[in-house]
């Protein structure tokens, strides 16, 4: 692999860290602003928004602009983001230095995967994009669990700092080791996107992304209270929970493309049963903390166990519903996960509020997941449908 493919790891590194290292500082965030955790749940809801509109508007508005100073130019807007968070005097100025920062993390991944599969040759094209998605699951794994622990050593605006140390070294990787001369895709048009937004069995699966992955940021997002509240881990053990969850995370994502090769649909009903079961399971074991880690286990594998399968169905439904546009389409479906994460942490923080408080959150999310395997069984019959009446023609 180029040494610019490592450019562009690094950078996805830094923003995976920042994008999910928040749920593990929730409960020290809303101490020192002084907010409630529903309150502090929003912090992960606004940034997830944030990626969901900023990413296919921005990305079409920046189309003309060359790829290596719009990088450059994406993690300076991280950096500024990531320390005016760090800064931030009031709870408003961090939404708004979180959401500088989602815009810059929406187009980042919009543009990275072209460029990354521009530097190598086609034969290797899925590599060069995976490599690059590395950075985010090595984040998930270390980077979170690492930026959490230096926010209860050190308090959550360090974690912010060293997230935009990080950014620092992403811009001068990407102006030392990008080339200059990057090849320019069209211009992704708004227009194309309306008219991906056109399609009804599009619409499905991105109901079934938002819904499936959201569903368990219900209880992801407040996930330190939980552990710290209910099942009476202390504050230092959370990061340690943590990297067993992203290890799950990491496996999962891995095992998930494998199972889903060959028939998303029934891949994607198999995870989204499993997913529902194990988010009940977890209403009745989060008061142990040994059946917690093993509920916890499986449910990271689970979170992230259907991304494959859903990122690969949108595509084959693009190619026959809207073949001109399969690339916004899928990063339409991207966008859909993060409007999943905003729906679930919102909703997280609604329960929370609400007399079922934190302990309800798993069963809850549940729900959200079953929502999505109706809708999967579904798709799945359409196409069926589908099949059916072109062999009768």
């Amino acid at each position: 692999m180029p040494l610019a493919i490592l450019a562009l790891t690094i950078a996805a590194y830094a923003i995976g860290t920042t994008e999910f290292v928040i749920v593990g500082l929730l409960p020290t965030v809303a101490n020192d602003l002084h907010i409630s955790l529903p309150l502090a749940g929003l912090i992960v809801s606004v940034y997830a928004l944030g990626v969901t509109f900023g990413a296919p508007i921005l990305t079409a508005l920046t189309g003309k602009i060359e790829r290596k100073p719009l990088l450059l130019g994406l993690m300076a807007l991280f950096v500024v983001g990531n320390t005016a968070a760090a800064l931030a005097s009031s709870y408003e100025i961090l939404l708004v230095a979180r959401v500088l920062a989602a815009f810059a993390h929406g187009v980042f991944f919009s543009v990275g995967s072209t460029i990354a599969a521009d530097l190598v040759p086609e034969n290797r094209r899925a590599s060069a994009i995976a490599m690059m998605f590395m950075g985010l699951t090595v984040a998930i794994v270390t980077g979170v669990p690492m930026g959490t622990y230096i926010g209860q050593i050190l308090g959550w605006r360090a974690t912010f700092w060293a997230v935009a140390a990080l950014g620092i070294v992403a811009f001068l990787a990407i102006a030392i080791l990008l080339p200059r001369n990057l090849k320019k895709a069209p211009p992704a048009r708004l227009i194309d996107q309306v008219r991906v937004l056109g399609s009804g069995r599009l619409l499905i699966v991105f109901a079934m992304t938002a819904l499936g992955y959201g569903g368990t940021f219900v209880a992801f997002t407040f996930l330190a209270p939980i552990l710290q509240e209910i099942t009476g881990f202390s504050e230092r053990s959370v990061s340690l929970v943590l990297v067993l969850y992203g290890l799950a995370i990491a496996v999962g994502n891995i095992a998930g493309g494998r199972i889903a090769n060959n028939d998303p649909v029934k891949a994607l009903i198999g995870l989204f049963i499993m997913q529902a079961i194990v988010l009940i399971v977890l209403t009745f074991t989060v008061t142990s903390p040994v059946l917690t880690i093993v509920t916890l286990a499986a449910l990271g594998f689970l979170q992230f166990g259907n991304v494959p399968g859903l990122q690969l169905y949108v595509v084959q439904l693009a190619k026959e519903h809207r073949p001109g546009a399969v690339d916004v389409a899928s990063a339409l479906n991207i966008a859909a996960f993060n409007l999943g994460i905003a729906i679930g942490a919102w909703l997280g923080g609604m329960v929370v509020e609400s007399p079922l408080g934190l302990g309800a959150t798993p069963w809850v999310g549940a729900i959200l997941v079953v929502g999505a395997l109706l809708l999967t069984i579904w798709s799945g019959a359409l196409d069926r449908r589908g099949v059916a009446a072109l062999k009768a023609a």
